[in-house]
């Protein structure tokens, strides 16, 4: 086997392992798909076109870094949650990650926003469907997440095969 062919198997593997973190909070995610391109830059030479790929990948990564932060803000705040009860859920979500192992982020998250907003409001209806707007929000950002995972997959794939062919 060719190192250039190792290489790309390898940075494809770690890229589906990083493809897999958008899911499962223990693992790094899009940043790991995108250290992979940038680690088999450097195994295999930019190229022409590899200086291209990184850019249109940190773009893309960037991207989802913003979206990390405006689409569940703005889905809880649509849902009527307050700033405080946003901290809360911040507060939670750091504890959440201490306390139970992989899925405590997002758990910790929601109930941190919930409990603050039920001692904000007082009315459970109103804690409940602003933290549901929340998970909501969560969810949609994951789902951008994968999409936007799949499409640095597909153009690394791209240089890839320039690679390799």
């Amino acid at each position: 086997m060719s190192d250039e062919l190792l290489s790309t198997t390898l940075a494809g593997l770690v890229m589906v392992v990083g493809l897999c973190g958008v899911v499962i909070p223990l693992l790094p995610g899009l940043s790991l798909v995108w250290a992979a391109a940038l680690v088999y830059g450097f195994a295999v030479g930019w190229g022409p076109g590899g200086v291209a790929v990184m850019m249109v990948l940190t773009a893309l990564l960037g991207v989802s870094l913003a979206k990390s932060v405006v689409v569940p803000r703005r889905a809880a705040t649509g849902g009527g949650a307050s700033g405080w009860a946003q901290v809360g859920g911040l507060f939670g979500a750091v504890a959440g990650f201490f306390l139970i192992p992989v899925v405590g982020v997002i758990i910790g998250a929601l109930a941190g926003l919930l409990v603050t907003e039920l001692l904000i409001k007082g009315d459970w209806a109103e804690a409940w469907t602003a933290t549901e707007a929340t998970a909501k929000g969560f969810g949609l950002s994951t789902l951008i997440d994968l999409g936007l995972g799949l499409v640095m997959i597909l153009v690394w794939a791209v240089w890839a095969a320039s690679v390799v062919l």
